[in-house]
């Protein structure tokens, strides 16, 4: 089995910034991938980032390109995505999840393993 638990989340006003973090533990492997999807209210969860636990390569959603970026410290098994320029459109809850298959057209089933979600407010 494998926790996630994300941290980081707050209230945030338009053009700040915030760093979620996703830390892992229990059976991680070095062929996982973690990803980041989000959920605002009454709006269905979309896929924001994912990162390669071992390569390293990243994908991102259109939205959220050249304002987040997602990375990784394996010594801590920490996942990381530093969110810039925030909007009000990026309220949402925030999820970090885990699996074995990188795309580029993420899936929410790719993912087996999620974290409780960590809430961010962007205020105009």
């Amino acid at each position: 089995q494998v926790q996630l638990v994300e941290s980081g989340g707050g209230l945030v006003q338009a053009g700040g910034s915030l760093r979620l973090s996703c830390a892992a533990s229990g059976r991680t492997s070095s062929t996982f991938v973690v990803g980041w999807f989000r959920e605002a209210p009454g709006k269905e969860r979309e896929f924001v980032a994912t990162i390669e636990w071992s390569g390293g390569r990243s994908y991102y959603a259109d939205s959220v390109k050249g304002r987040f970026t997602i990375s990784r410290q394996n010594a801590k098994n920490t996942v990381y995505l530093q969110m810039n320029s925030l909007k009000p459109e990026d309220t949402a809850d925030y999820y970090c999840a885990a699996g074995e298959v990188f795309s580029s057209t993420p899936m929410q089933g790719d993912y087996p393993y999620w974290g409780q979600g960590t809430q961010v407010t962007v205020s105009s």
